[in-house]
């Protein structure tokens, strides 16, 4: 299961294009870690995952699910800062920078 938090779910509808409120979640080849997350709107494929968590979907494809099981979505923004935030416990270690981990 991937999760959102509240907060994270208002930014989502808030952000959200044409009312597409499904937020994809990959897992891709990158960064000096070896794998960074996607995240962008999107419609549902056949083969996808998908979750619900305040009204949004999350969707996802069967192999990124292998390394996002038990993830969760947060939504933080403060005076020097905004973003999502993936407290992933799949993930070994992270870059120093936070964008990328390694699994």
């Amino acid at each position: 299961m991937i999760t959102l938090t509240e907060a994270a779910a208002n930014h989502i509808k808030k952000i959200s294009a044409e009312n597409l409120k499904n937020l994809r979640v990959r897992v891709v080849g990158g960064g000096c870690s070896g794998f960074r997350y996607e995240l962008n709107f999107d419609e549902t494929r056949p083969d996808d995952l998908v979750f619900e968590s305040f009204g949004v979907k999350v969707i996802t494809d069967p192999r990124s699910f292998l390394f996002l099981s038990g993830a969760e979505i947060d939504y933080k923004e403060d005076l020097t800062q905004s973003g999502f935030e993936i407290k992933n416990p799949n993930i070994k270690g992270s870059c120093g920078c936070g964008s990328s981990f390694d699994a």
